[in-house]
């Protein structure tokens, strides 16, 4: 993902294994671009908890998994699912 380059760079020449606070202490300060915004490693890793991670893989899925809302593109949006109760359903549009 384009967006983490910089911080996959730097977790691939980390040296394993590493913990949270070790990532957040050495790459803390790292702002990641979002989609609608940004946010720093240390902002997303802190929702994770105290976790020790084996590898870069491990610890740039820790990170991709903790990102905000930020992250994705149109909340709640889906052209798939029907609609839940107690929402307002969705205009058809014909092509």
């Amino acid at each position: 993902m384009r967006l983490f380059t910089e911080a996959n760079e730097r977790f691939e020449t980390h040296s394993y294994p590493a913990t949270t606070q070790e990532l957040i202490d050495e790459y803390g300060d790292l702002e990641l671009m979002l989609p609608n915004g940004s946010e720093t490693i240390e902002t997303a890793l802190s929702r994770v908890g105290n976790e020790t991670y084996p590898n870069a893989e491990a610890a740039r899925l820790a990170v991709y998994g903790a990102v905000s809302d930020k992250a994705i593109g149109r909340k709640f949006y889906s052209d798939r699912d029907p609609v839940a109760s107690g929402e307002r359903g969705y205009e058809q549009i014909s092509f």
